[in-house]
């Protein structure tokens, strides 16, 4: 049998398993392959990787099932972002705190938290506290958290111009974190409830 013949063999019984026995993954495909033809694995799965990059067949992500609890949807691959932005907020506080503002060159890494920490996070999970589906694509995501974060900083400070604290450092980090913490908690139950509709 050449090279070809036996290329073509394996092309055609792939793609003959998957339209009759449709299998949910690649792990299935590949041992339903095996049983019709005594080849090794890793060359079938050489070749339907070919098959996908060529588009002769079309391979979907499996989406995982939903978690039925908020404390399990905290640890899947969906909630990284509510990880991130707390992580972030958190060191950009201990920055601010710890960094003192003569303190070169460590001073750079407070400069960049504290940008990330009032010119994106407040806007960003207060957007996608509003809009927690996917109805939004990136760049209108981006748009809309640096205009919201532009909007609801001056506000903060504004109310706290009216407080016994005043606009001073520490009253205005202390807001900007909980205002971040209680944007991004409400979002992510927001999506959670989404997704587990």
């Amino acid at each position: 049998m050449t090279n070809d013949s036996k290329e073509a063999k394996i092309t055609e019984t792939i793609i003959q398993v998957i339209k009759e026995k449709n299998p949910q993954t690649v792990e299935q495909l590949t041992a339903f392959v095996k049983e019709k033809i005594k080849i090794p694995e890793k060359e079938i799965l050489n070749h339907i990787i070919k098959l996908q990059n060529t588009g002769k067949i079309r391979l979907k992500k499996q989406i995982p099932p939903t978690p039925t609890k908020l404390g399990t949807y905290l640890k899947t691959e969906q909630a990284i972002w509510y990880w991130a932005t707390i992580t972030i907020a958190i060191a950009t506080v201990a920055t601010v705190f710890m960094i003192p503002e003569d303190f070169y060159p460590w001073v750079y890494i407070r400069y960049a938290l504290g940008t990330i920490f009032i010119l994106w996070l407040p806007g960003y999970t207060f957007i996608k506290a509003l809009f927690p589906e996917k109805n939004l694509d990136n760049i209108e995501r981006i748009a809309l958290s640096l205009g919201m974060s532009l909007a609801l900083v001056p506000i903060v400070g504004l109310l706290l111009n009216y407080t016994p604290w005043g606009i001073r450092l520490t009253p205005i980090v202390i807001s900007l974190l909980a205002l971040t913490l209680t944007f991004a908690t409400a979002a992510l139950i927001r999506e959670y409830k989404a997704v587990a509709k």
